[in-house]
């Protein structure tokens, strides 16, 4: 894991929707970081478009920290507020400028001075607000209501959407004009399901984020629940990785998360053509754990010679010392089954290296008392 970011605050907001980690551990999230960081320094409006959930206001707190600006990084979601009092909260008002504006009060512009205003989901801003925030990127001053007065600001603009703005302003929705002041320097943020290479990491981040809380000790995964993480198609992004995460580890038993812990079938469908894992492969893939967990305190000398001894001759019995049959069973070739069986002593005299014998290839005739004659083709 190359980086990751976080919020300072990020337990503050518990039930939150918003992402509150990103790792850059996939190749596609590497190429967003080095975007972002070339991108950080310029004063260039910066335009983050992704789906909820994905970090997008991670990206924009990052781009404000290596942009070395003196003042704040202050977030403002353009849709939590009411169409009368957007314009008072991002350029002030006067004190009489509306009813209950009792005294005078600085907009979020003001409050970013220096500094860098994170606009998210702009694209829910109304047609008029987004007139008159053409003209603050253009004339860099606002007006608060209520008053005549411009006041100069220095603020770097990073705006966030999960809408498409090329469809909105197609269908009249969004400025075109303000499309293309905004549209400057954009970081595309893909959802999670493309982001493969960063789901385990971020897996075992919010594992080490919660598990102190719980009271846990060191945790690890399954195969199989890796292979559920990776195999999900996470509509909700890296937060319902997050929730996902925090409710396994409440379950999961003997600090081993399965499969089963993580609840993924009860969601929605994994990706096509990918088998989702089942709660009986991680219970032998525990029991398989355990056996070795024994056998490492033991201390045992060549323990890889003998685990391998043992799994080729119980396989080779299982089959009936047939070499086909055991290679298949154990995914092997029969040539590397062959060596191995020379190797410790398995192949019963007489064996040609042409694999002659009770698994030759050919036909073999039993006799049944009171039955016909049966021919069993082997291999």
């Amino acid at each position: 894991m190359n980086k990751v970011l976080t919020f300072p605050d990020s337990q503050a907001h518990p039930l939150s929707i918003r992402a509150k980690a990103l790792v850059f551990n996939d190749p596609v999230s590497l190429d967003i970081l080095n975007t972002t960081e070339l991108i950080a320094p310029s004063e260039a409006t910066v335009l983050i478009i992704g789906d909820t959930g994905t970090g997008k206001e991670l990206i924009a707190r990052h781009v404000h920290n290596q942009s070395g600006r003196s003042g704040p990084f202050v977030a403002v979601n353009c849709g939590a507020f009411s169409e009368t009092l957007i314009e008072a909260e991002l350029f002030g008002h006067e004190a009489g400028a509306f009813t209950g504006a009792q005294g005078q009060r600085a907009g979020w512009f003001e409050a970013a001075q220096h500094g860098t205003l994170f606009l998210d989901e702009i694209g829910d801003l109304p047609l008029a607000m987004q007139v008159k925030l053409l003209r603050v990127l253009q004339e860099r001053q606002v007006v608060r209501l209520g008053s005549r007065k411009p006041i100069d600001i220095d603020v770097r603009l990073v705006a966030a959407t999960n809408v498409d703005l090329v469809s909105a302003v197609e269908a009249g929705h969004f400025r075109a004009d303000l499309y293309y002041r905004l549209n400057i320097a954009t970081i595309n943020l893909p959802p999670l399901r493309d982001r493969p290479g960063d789901i385990i990491p971020l897996a075992r981040h919010f594992v080490d984020s919660y598990r102190a809380k719980l009271h846990l000790g060191p945790i690890e995964f399954s195969s199989n629940a890796r292979q559920a993480l990776l195999s999900y198609i996470w509509p909700g992004n890296i937060r319902e990785l997050e929730n996902v995460i925090h409710y396994a580890l409440i379950v999961c038993r003997e600090n081993v998360i399965r499969s089963a812990d993580l609840r993924l079938n009860e969601r929605v469908p994994v990706l096509a053509g990918v088998r989702p894992a089942s709660a009986a492969d991680d219970d032998n893939e525990c029991r398989l754990s355990r056996a070795f967990q024994e056998m490492f305190e033991e201390n045992r000398e060549a323990l890889f010679e003998q685990v391998e001894e043992t799994l080729v001759r119980l396989a080779f019995e299982h089959c009936d010392n047939n070499q086909v049959r055991t290679a298949r069973l154990l995914g092997i070739s029969r040539n590397i089954l062959r060596a191995q069986l020379k190797r410790f002593g398995l192949l019963a005299p007489g064996k040609g290296e042409d694999g002659a014998g009770d698994d030759a290839i050919g036909s073999v005739v039993r006799i049944g008392e009171g039955r016909n004659a049966q021919v069993e083709q082997l291999g």
